[in-house]
């Protein structure tokens, strides 16, 4: 079977497994090399999202290449740049618009030896705004759909976003699998262009899956253009047949009048999953959202505690994020008493001061959600009860931790270190001891462990002692695939070269499950 994936026998299966490499740039890379017929396959999905990596503006003479001569002098470029094997304009699915505007002026100040990119503003050199419209007009022309796109409207942006329509003429396919909208700032010099971008928008797709409202700052006025943009934002969210995800993030400010944009969520009460709000107050407009009855999902940041205790009362919640400056421990106690048996997926986080009154948290996660498959939990005491309601998870597998052990004598420290790695279950495969809280006691942790642990993320590395423990853990176990440090290039080549001989050293961010 494996000399027919080689061959080009099997294409199907062989596209399936590379779109599963589709985040894995290096490893996406290496398969293009393998063969030509790999190459065939790998090339169009890594050049699916080209304007995820910022730094790289050498893709754009890609582009540019496949421009006309005729353009090419529109454009003031004059200098040949020689036809590349593949058609990449055509393998657009994510378009970011200001990423791709950046790379566009960064390698035109290139081009043009201007040195101060930070500086560099559309008057100083007028050509980079027909090279942007043209290269948009290539991507439509060249027969891409589009997946996934981020727009906002700040004071800077180039492109008008709304004049894209009147570049589709009869590609209409360009929007037609549009299923992402990420929306970011609206300036309130630019609103009159955003309002044009919707309503233009609601006629070329109605199959939005997932909705950001990202980086608004909702200061409305009674001004004719605000209440537009208003009204738009939720003809917009009324007109697609499919909502799944919806996530608002307001920047600076607290939102606290909600114009009707919640309420409008009613309308996809019957898809609706996910719902995330950030820096957002209560209202009436969260009473009708109980009315959805798929919803599974709540993300909440920097929110009024009412917004979940009113959602759910008639939603079984498998997944519940709740993240602010401080846990009020009286509040999210009822909100976990309320999810109940139907909670999975647990994620509290205190970003500023330690959980205070945790008991109560600890009571409420122990007697009313038996069922946690993945507890996330930073900023609380290392204590008997936290051990023992980890205890009573008999079925967690990803546990994210970061405890304060700041009062703790060395010798009880030791103690409880010995005992919460004796009563992690066996169906424990990731364990995050995030910010190293246990690295004094990651020996005595690791001596004691014996869950069957597949990833470890412990951040650091550095002594005799815990490099021994790890080994042995390894040996012991023989499930341990990875394990996290903040910068594994920076540890001592020797014990490098021991450790790596049992199991792989990564970079944290490579191997961390959040959420």
């Amino acid at each position: 079977m494996a000399s027919r994936l080689f061959m080009g026998d099997m294409p199907e299966l062989m596209e399936k497994i590379l779109n599963n490499l589709n985040n894995e740039i290096d490893s996406l890379y290496s398969c293009a090399l393998v063969s030509r017929y790999w190459c065939k396959i790998a090339i169009p999905i890594l050049w699916q999202d080209p304007f995820l990596f910022e730094e790289k503006c050498s893709i754009i003479p890609k582009y540019i290449s496949s421009l006309s001569e005729d353009t090419l002098k529109e454009c003031g470029l004059n200098e040949k740049i020689s036809k590349t094997l593949f058609d990449y304009a055509k393998f657009l699915k994510v378009l970011d618009l200001d990423s791709f505007e950046r790379m566009v002026r960064q390698w035109n100040c290139i081009e043009h030896k201007i040195e101060h990119l930070d500086y560099f503003e559309q008057d100083d050199y007028p050509s980079t705004n027909p090279i942007v419209y043209s290269l948009l007009k290539l991507f439509i022309e060249s027969g891409a759909t589009l997946h996934k796109l981020v727009v906002s409207f700040h004071h800077s942006i180039l492109i008008m976003p709304e004049k894209i329509f009147s570049l589709l003429g009869q590609n209409e396919s360009f929007f037609s699998r549009l299923q992402h909208l990420s929306l970011g700032e609206i300036s309130l010099v630019k609103i009159e262009s955003a309002i044009a971008f919707l309503r233009a928008l609601s006629k070329h797709t109605t199959k939005i899956s997932a909705l950001e409202f990202n980086g608004f700052e909702f200061e409305f006025t009674e001004a004719e253009y605000d209440q537009q943009l208003i009204h738009a934002l939720i003809y917009f969210i009324k007109s697609q047949k499919q909502l799944r995800i919806f996530s608002i993030v307001i920047e600076e400010h607290t939102f606290t009048k909600h114009y009707g944009i919640i309420s409008a969520l009613e309308s996809q009460k019957n898809s609706l999953q996910e719902i995330i709000v950030e820096n957002c107050d209560y209202s009436e407009e969260f009473e009708l959202l109980k009315n959805c009855k798929n919803l599974e999902t709540l993300r909440l940041k920097i929110c009024d505690y009412k917004i979940p205790l009113k959602m759910l009362d008639h939603n079984k919640i498998n997944v519940l994020e709740i993240v602010d400056y401080t846990i009020e421990t009286r509040e999210m106690a009822l909100v976990i008493e309320k999810t109940g048996i139907s909670l999975q997926r647990l994620k509290v986080e205190s970003r500023c001061e330690q959980i205070q009154e945790d008991s109560l948290l600890l009571n409420a996660l122990k007697s009313f959600c038996p069922n946690i498959t993945y507890l996330y939990i930073l900023n609380i005491g290392f204590s008997i009860q936290l051990i023992e309601v980890i205890d009573n998870l008999q079925k967690l597998q990803f546990l994210t931790l970061m405890c304060n052990i700041y009062d703790l004598p060395e010798e009880e420290m030791n103690i409880r270190a010995i005992q919460f790695a004796e009563i992690l279950p066996s169906t424990l495969q990731y364990l995050d001891l995030v910010n190293k809280w246990l690295e004094t006691y990651i020996d005595i942790f690791l001596n004691h462990f014996n869950s069957p642990l597949r990833k470890l993320i412990i951040e650091k590395l550095d002594n005799e002692k815990n490099t021994k423990a790890l080994i042995e853990f390894c040996v012991r176990k023989k499930t341990l695939n990875y394990v996290g440090l903040d910068d594994p290039s920076m540890l001592d080549n020797n014990i490098r070269k021991e450790v790596e001989a049992y199991v792989a050293l990564v970079p944290c961010e490579d191997i961390i499950i959040n959420g």
